[in-house]
């Protein structure tokens, strides 16, 4: 990839409630189409239930009309790829790109894969419910951290 490559990342929960899933499904078609509006092509999903699969189904929608577009997988370790849930495979196949983190499962593997699509992206979008702790609020403090635009999606 071209050093000029706009890159964007999602991070987000994997419980989100039932009612809240098309409102975060439209918000997050909202938030790609304005990142390819403002010139981003690379998008990077870390590939866990919930808000990182709806993301990496959204952008490869997106990339059915516009070719130009680069789905990355960011998986924390090697042994996630043998999860038997079928949304992960089917998404697996649209990805341009794969990145396994870890050759074997660590405690901070997902912490590492959180820190490297941060690392990565000059935009993040966050599904969040405003939670104290976790993954999501670590990746958003990160993405603070390294000033990184940080787009909310709030739930």
């Amino acid at each position: 990839m071209e050093a000029e490559t706009k890159t964007c990342c999602i991070t987000g929960h994997r419980d989100i409630p039932a009612e809240k899933k098309e409102f975060v499904e439209e918000a997050l078609r909202k938030e790609v189409a304005a990142a390819i509006e403002d010139g981003y092509t690379r998008f990077i999903s870390g590939f866990a239930e919930g808000a990182d699969l709806m993301f990496a189904a959204v952008v490869a929608e997106a990339k059915k009309e516009n070719d130009g577009l680069f789905l990355e997988a960011a998986i924390p370790y090697a042994g996630r790829l043998k999860t038997k849930d079928k949304e992960f495979h089917r998404m697996l196949t649209a990805c341009d790109g794969v990145k396994v983190i870890s050759d074997h499962y660590v405690p901070s593997c997902y912490m590492n894969r959180n820190r490297y699509m941060v690392a990565q992206s000059q935009r993040v979008i966050a599904v969040y419910d405003g939670r104290d702790k976790g993954g999501t609020l670590f990746t958003l403090r990160d993405a603070h951290v390294q000033g990184r635009e940080i787009r909310l999606i709030e739930i």
